[in-house]
């Protein structure tokens, strides 16, 4: 019997509650805390570096590209400056740009840089139901082992042609999909609820440190040559992933290793007195009219939408408008993503504090730090169109925005564990693949508003769109968000799903297997 049930574990099925999710001080005072690093927190841990290492692959890119292509070729016209604010700065610390062996055309480039992304978001969703059947140790494990695999393929396939290299971008980013909705799934068998704010804030702030160590080190690297960007960070993810598939297990009851009080206390804590459920119908019908699910939803798509704005534009109009130098530029462009990080932990651990001394309930827990996470960046966005010349304002107003934009992971980006901790993989697929749609807007918009016309009065236009996305979807949160665990999710409903309308295929696909 249990044989059996290890077995159960290693393909992914967790133990499920027969009632609501909830935190129960009698069941805790049985299994209390278990002292020092545990298990959990080295699972946390891996999944930071992993993260970590997915958007190093993800980014890396667009630094190597500038080293990659003969700019004197392609570029021939000199880029349009806005001559509103004095050129104090700007031109004081120019550099020679060192012009590379491709002469690709911007167009050319918009595909290179795009075709990770396409490959990322037709992975998402599929990747989620799998993940549920299967288990997400796996398909997160060999697909950025993959991912890192097809980065030492980059540089040789651009010296086959653009061709190959979309192709082999492609690959990763289908590789990088199942990081997301897979990361969550696995958070959802491991991080106890008072723990989840905390623990699902250090990982996804796991983005933040990939992004702010990949930019300086890539551009270290392409100084001397370009493709020791993809041999370095190629390396550093077949390690990370060949260590992870070896050392982390699905779930606390397949792992032999981990302490038994350590696991006792995660299983009590996550699913109570349950019972086994390999693999549950996925309730379509009623994740579709859950006010609860939308409301995560809508955050996200904000989210990406403000923070692909911020990530694309925010260097163009310092450059462009502030007159920053390119040193200057680079730096100060990371600074406020820094603060977002050290934010993100120390709000999450606020936010950990008001769950587990019952000072505030999961709801209002996370509606206040989504407030934090939307609302304050709104608000400085949109002071940001006021600033005009004022450098110093500006970066402040932009560093404290971005800053408290952190409190996101303690709000709608951690809540799929909430509302449903046996669906959190898949909800998180849908949420994350529709957000990065929506992200594509945000340099679209920002380009038709200021192209050839990079003036001020252009860019507040752009800054109040941004600010008014935000403001919207977090509001939607506070009216219709929620903590509590959905009927749809408490396996004694089971039962009322099975006849949901879903493909046959995947009907079939979802069905439960006798081992």
């Amino acid at each position: 019997m249990v044989s059996s049930q290890n077995n159960d574990h290693r393909n992914g099925h967790v133990l499920v509650e027969s009632q609501q999710t909830r935190l129960n001080s009698d069941n805790e005072a049985h299994h209390p805390t278990p002292k020092g690093f545990g298990t959990r927190h080295y699972v946390t841990f891996m999944l930071f570096l992993g993260m970590a290492n997915a958007y190093i692959m993800r980014t890396n890119m667009s630094v190597a590209i500038v080293a990659m292509v003969n700019h004197t070729a392609i570029h021939p016209d000199p880029e349009i400056f806005d001559n509103e604010c004095p050129d104090t700065d700007y031109g004081n610390h120019s550099e020679h740009q060192q012009n590379g062996e491709f002469e690709w055309t911007t167009s050319k480039q918009g595909w290179i840089l795009s075709s990770f992304f396409y490959g990322y978001v037709l992975t998402q969703i599929p990747f989620g139901i799998l993940a549920k059947k299967y288990g997400s140790l796996g398909f997160l494990g060999w697909g950025m082992f993959i991912n890192s695999v097809f980065g030492f393929l980059v540089p040789i396939s651009a010296h086959w042609g653009v061709g190959w290299l979309i192709i082999v971008r492609f690959i990763q980013g289908l590789g990088e999909g199942p990081i997301v909705p897979c990361t969550h799934a696995l958070l959802a068998k491991w991080i106890p609820p008072q723990e989840r704010s905390r623990m699902g804030a250090i990982v996804y702030a796991g983005a933040q440190f990939g992004t702010i160590i990949s930019m300086p080190i890539s551009g270290l690297l392409a100084e001397h040559s370009w493709p020791s960007i993809f041999y370095v960070f190629g390396f550093i993810g077949v390690v990370w992933s060949l260590a992870f598939l070896w050392t982390v297990y699905e779930d606390p009851t397949s792992n032999p290793k981990m302490k038994i009080e350590e696991k006792k206390y995660i299983n009590q804590a996550l699913w109570g007195n349950g019972t086994t459920d390999k693999s549950p119908t996925i309730p379509w019908k009623s994740i579709a009219k859950s006010m609860p699910f939308y409301a995560i939803l809508f955050a996200h798509m904000a989210q990406n939408y403000g923070y692909e704005f911020l990530m694309t534009e925010l260097p163009t109009y310092m450059k462009q408008v502030l007159r920053f130098s390119i040193k200057e530029n680079g730096f100060l462009s990371s600074v406020p993503y820094l603060g977002m990080w050290i934010a993100s932990i120390l709000l999450s651990m606020i936010a950990d504090w008001l769950i587990s001394t019952e000072k505030a309930s999961i709801t209002v827990t996370r509606k206040i730090f989504n407030v934090i996470g939307q609302f304050g960046p709104a608000i400085c966005l949109a002071a940001v169109s006021f600033t005009g010349c004022n450098r110093v304002l500006t970066v402040f107003l932009l560093t404290v925005g971005i800053s408290l934009n952190g409190g996101i992971y303690s709000g709608f980006k951690i809540n799929h564990l909430d509302i449903s901790p046996r669906f959190a993989g898949i909800l998180m697929a849908i949420s994350n693949c529709s957000a990065n749609l929506a992200g594509l807007l945000a340099p679209i918009t920002a380009g038709y508003l200021i192209d050839g016309n990079p003036t001020i009065a252009q860019w507040q236009i752009v800054f109040f769109i941004a600010s008014a996305v935000y403001v919207i979807c977090a509001t939607f949160y506070i009216f219709f968000g929620s903590g509590e665990r959905q009927e749809w999710d408490n396996p004694d409903n089971d039962h009322l799903h099975k006849n949901e309308s879903v493909p046959n295929e995947t009907n079939r696909m979802l069905q439960t297997d006798k081992n």
